[in-house]
């Protein structure tokens, strides 16, 4: 097995052709001048040492040079090694609240980038456990499926924002049941939910949403992000605050973390209740958590340890220029003699 590290650098090997090129018409150049200055049978007879086979060698030489220090740039490695990797953990998919409540800045610096620092915190201290993420508001949305993957996951989530959905609102009953659908491994025994939001559920169907994911097995933990004193919802442009959401009848909306409906749903579920204010509490009691869990061999891989062999075409490409200082353009008295090229 072998891969190439640094691919861009084939281009290099442009140099291959307008070298040749340029070689040609220095030759042709060259002639001309020659007729002018001599025929062709009195120039031979002048230059008797001119050889017309050493500037070709020489070419190739470096031709041959060029093409070895591309090949070194891109770095070939060639796999030396298959090991085994056995792979345990839990699964576990994070639903984040993205509706317009979100927005409250009663907790630096608002409720959907504190969602997002606990998601990314907790990930940073997760072991080889596998993820998912789901974004909701007034229904729930597959972010990204199970994988082990975290770079992307946490690019996924650093790319949630509250107008990815058009239907707002806070089904977490929606989020419940899509989680659901995450789970495809019948012999996975320790199946999480997080879910991450102010509390705000529109739809009032979560706790029964929460009690037919238990049954199925996933436990459900649940993050507070907010106050319960609430905070209005800012109506920004240009990162400038120009008024607050208000309701029907021109009031102020305040919204509110709702503590008693994540307890309930999170009790239902065999989980627990955290408040997310303080991100390494948080991320502390999960991982104490997670540790505690039976892990479950999901994947296994045979990863190649690769060695570089840059080195190698570096050496040759350094050997073919050595080569080409050493030949001189004058003919070899010895071949001279043989005249294999009718010189």
């Amino acid at each position: 097995m072998f891969e190439l590290e640094e691919k861009v650098y084939f281009y290099v090997l442009l140099a291959l052709p307008i070298m040749v090129i340029a070689f040609l018409m220095l030759s042709i150049w060259r002639k001309k001048r020659q007729k002018q200055f001599a025929e062709h049978h009195l120039l031979q007879r002048l230059t008797p040492e001119n050889s017309r086979f050493k500037k070709i060698f020489k070419l190739l030489l470096w031709s041959l040079a060029i093409i070895c220090f591309s090949i070194g740039l891109v770095n070939p490695k060639f796999g030396t090694k298959l090991e085994t990797v056995k792979r345990e953990g839990v699964d576990i998919v994070f639903a984040v609240d993205v509706s317009k409540s979100m927005l409250a800045e009663d907790i630096a610096p608002n409720r959907i980038d504190k969602s997002k620092q606990l998601v990314t915190q907790i990930i940073n201290n997760l072991a080889s456990d596998r993820i998912g993420i789901i974004a909701y508001a007034g229904q729930a949305y597959p972010q990204l499926p199970i994988t082990t993957d975290y770079a992307s996951a946490k690019m996924f989530l650093q790319n949630m924002n509250t107008d990815m959905l058009s239907s707002q609102g806070t089904a977490i009953s929606d989020a419940i049941e899509m989680a659901t659908t995450y789970f495809n491994d019948e012999e996975q025994t320790n199946r999480i939910l997080v879910i991450i939001t102010d509390g705000e559920d529109h739809s009032e169907n979560a706790v029964s949403a929460a009690t037919l994911a238990a049954e199925k097995g996933i436990r459900i933990f649940t993050i507070g992000v907010g106050k319960t004193s609430g905070g209005p919802i800012p109506l920004k442009r240009n990162g400038i605050i120009e008024s607050y959401k208000k309701d029907r009848s021109g009031e102020t909306v305040i919204t509110k973390l709702n503590e008693t409906v994540l307890t309930e749903i999170a009790v239902k579920a065999n989980g627990f209740y955290l408040n997310g204010s303080n991100t390494q509490q948080v991320v502390d009691q999960i991982k104490e958590e997670l540790l505690a869990m039976d892990k479950k061999e999901f994947e296994t891989k045979q990863y190649t340890e690769f060695d570089h062999q840059f080195q190698w075409f570096l050496g040759f490409g350094l050997l073919f220029l050595c080569i080409d200082v050493l030949v001189s353009e004058k003919k070899t008295k010895w071949i001279k003699k043989l005249n294999l090229f009718n010189e």
